[in-house]
């Protein structure tokens, strides 16, 4: 296969949501035990962008809780990146802020040096409702519109695991694929004892032949990624999900729960002898 992809992610504003997200151990509503924080400060944005770099990450995501990309959050957003690129480290960087109302606030991040913008629409049209109530599924769609006008890369995926029929995961990568995204983040619910939802983890066998889905429905993808809860459902050096369609996975600790080490992974991904890709241009 062709080189892999490794993204990292850095969660600059925690546990601040007042969405209702069943899913989410981000939600006040929930009072799931997480680190809670308004803003980390830029000198640990940059030290983890740094820490990215040397794990061979070709993506950094700037990630902040909450149901939009508020002024506070956008300024913070900025600042963060005009610092990583004055570093010129080579990462693309990435924004996951929420639901964007003016296109002209991802104008300002574009010129901040943000070059994606994150925000899945989870799952599907029909089944949203049952996930959360305080926000549309149509909000995030129509987000996700807005980032490929102003001509930022799209990256938009959703969560699997979480009581969803077939349908709805074919629906819902149908409704990814007419976005035209360039990166497909693939989560898969990882439980928490506060959250609404009781599912039990998805086999690897089911995991595998929602991978072989997306990439069948969306074929123009650069990346189809394994994020959240990769760990829970194919455990510890496990990477078989490469031969289904994925080519590139997060690397490090996710928003609200611990990764592997990622010094242990690039030691499995070399013993496997993984290429793994140096910068975003090379696919």
């Amino acid at each position: 296969m062709s080189s892999i992809f490794l993204c990292a992610i850095s969660n600059i504003k925690s546990g601040a949501c007042e969405q209702d997200c069943a899913f989410c151990a981000q939600s006040i509503s929930h009072g799931a035990t997480i680190d809670r924080y308004s803003k980390k400060p830029i000198g640990t944005i940059i030290y983890e962008a740094k820490r990215a770099k040397e794990r061979y990450a070709t993506g950094f995501c700037l990630v902040s809780s909450g149901k939009s990309l508020t002024p506070k959050t956008l300024a913070l957003v900025c600042d963060a990146a005009k610092a990583i690129t004055d570093l010129d480290l080579g990462l693309k960087l990435i924004a996951c802020n929420g639901v964007v109302a003016d296109p002209e606030d991802l104008y300002t991040l574009k010129a901040a040096g943000v070059q994606a913008y994150n925000h899945n629409l989870e799952t599907s049209e029909a089944f949203y409702p049952t996930l959360c109530s305080t926000h549309t599924w149509q909000e995030r769609y129509r987000t996700c519109k807005h980032v490929g006008e102003v001509g930022l890369d799209l990256v938009c995926g959703g969560i699997f695991g979480v009581g969803e029929s077939e349908e709805d995961r074919v629906s819902l990568l149908t409704s990814i694929a007419s976005l035209n995204p360039k990166n497909v983040p693939l989560n898969f619910f990882h439980p928490n004892p506060a959250l609404p939802i009781s599912q039990p983890t998805l086999s690897q066998e089911e995991a595998l032949k929602i991978i072989s889905l997306a990439r069948t429905c969306i074929p123009n993808a650069q990346k189809i990624m394994l994020a959240g809860g990769r760990e829970r459902v194919f455990g510890k050096g496990n990477y078989t999900f490469f031969s289904y369609g994925a080519n590139a996975m997060v690397i490090g600790d996710y928003l609200t729960t611990q990764g592997e080490d990622a010094k242990a992974e690039l030691e499995a991904l070399k013993t496997l002898g993984l290429e793994i890709a140096g910068a975003c241009k090379e696919i």
